[in-house]
C-alpha cells in the first residue's frame, strides 16, 4: 500500500508543477554549462594570444638605420715653398716676381781651381771634328789641354777621392779624382810618378803630379796636362767649371 501510494505522488508531481521544475532546472544546468564552455574558450583565446605576443616580444628584432658613412678625404700636402737665394732678392722698390712650388731653380755648376797655370791650346771639342796632328786625322777632343813646361806642377782642382793611377796607351799616365757628387777630374799626360795614389784624399791645390811627356796619342803638340771633367760619366767642358 505504501509503495503505490509513493509511485502516485511522484506522479501526480511530474504530472502538476513538478515537471516544470524538473524542465527549468534542466534548462538551468544547460545554461550554465554552456556560459562554463564559452568563458573557458574565452578565456583560453585570451592565453592564447597572450603567449603569442610574449613570444612577438622576445623574437623582435629592431632595425637599426645607420647614415652612411662619409667618404675620408685625404689631407693635402702643404705646398713646398722654394727659397729664393739671397742675391736674387729684389732691392725695395724692385718689381718682384712670383716663385710657385715646383719652380725648377738650376743650381751653379761647383767652382774648380785651375790644375795648372797656361794657355791652352786645345781647346773642348766632344761634339766637333778637329784635326789632330799626333794622330794626323779628324777627331773629338775630350778635355782641354793646358799649355805647362815639363815637370810644371799639377794640382787638384776640386776636392774628392782618387778613384784611379793608371797608365793608357794614348793619355799615358792618368790620374782619377771622383768627388763624391756625380763629377770626376781627369788629370792626363803627367811624368810617370804621380803624388798620389789610390784612396787618397785631395784638396783643391794638392799636389797631384808634375807635367809630363807619357802621352803618345799627344805627342806632336807642346808639353801640356790634359784636363777633363766628366759629370755622371758624360764628358762636359771643364771651363764651364773653372774660373774664367
Amino acid at each position: 500500500m505504501n509503495s503505490k501510494s509513493s509511485g502516485g505522488r511522484l506522479e501526480a508531481f511530474f504530472t502538476g508543477k513538478g515537471f516544470y521544475i524538473v524542465l527549468f532546472l534542466c534548462a538551468a544546468v544547460i545554461g550554465v554549462s554552456a556560459w562554463m564552455m564559452a568563458a573557458g574558450e574565452r578565456t583560453m583565446a585570451e592565453d592564447i594570444s597572450r603567449m603569442n605576443r610574449e613570444s612577438m616580444e622576445k623574437h623582435r628584432v629592431e632595425t637599426v638605420i645607420l647614415p652612411p658613412e662619409q667618404e675620408t678625404q685625404p689631407a693635402m700636402a702643404p705646398e713646398t715653398q722654394v727659397l729664393r737665394p739671397e742675391s736674387e732678392i729684389p732691392e725695395p722698390g724692385e718689381a718682384d716676381e712670383v716663385w710657385r712650388a715646383g719652380d725648377v731653380i738650376e743650381a751653379a755648376a761647383p767652382v774648380y781651381a785651375w790644375p795648372v797655370e797656361g794657355q791652352i791650346e786645345r781647346y773642348h771639342d766632344a761634339n766637333v771634328l778637329t784635326y789632330d796632328a799626333t794622330m794626323r786625322d779628324w777627331r773629338t777632343h775630350e778635355g782641354i789641354d793646358i799649355m805647362a813646361p815639363l815637370g810644371e806642377t799639377v794640382t787638384a782642382a776640386h776636392a774628392g777621392s782618387v778613384e784611379s793611377v793608371k797608365q793608357d796607351d794614348l793619355f799615358g799616365t792618368v790620374v782619377t779624382v771622383a768627388h763624391g757628387d756625380g763629377g770626376r777630374t781627369v788629370y792626363a799626360n803627367l811624368a810617370e810618378m804621380p803624388a798620389v795614389s789610390v784612396g787618397d784624399w785631395v784638396e783643391p791645390g794638392d799636389v797631384i803630379g808634375a807635367v809630363g811627356a807619357t802621352a803618345l796619342g799627344e805627342i806632336g803638340q807642346g808639353t801640356h796636362l790634359h784636363f777633363a771633367v766628366t759629370v755622371d760619366g758624360v764628358n762636359v767642358n771643364p771651363l764651364d767649371y773653372l774660373p774664367g
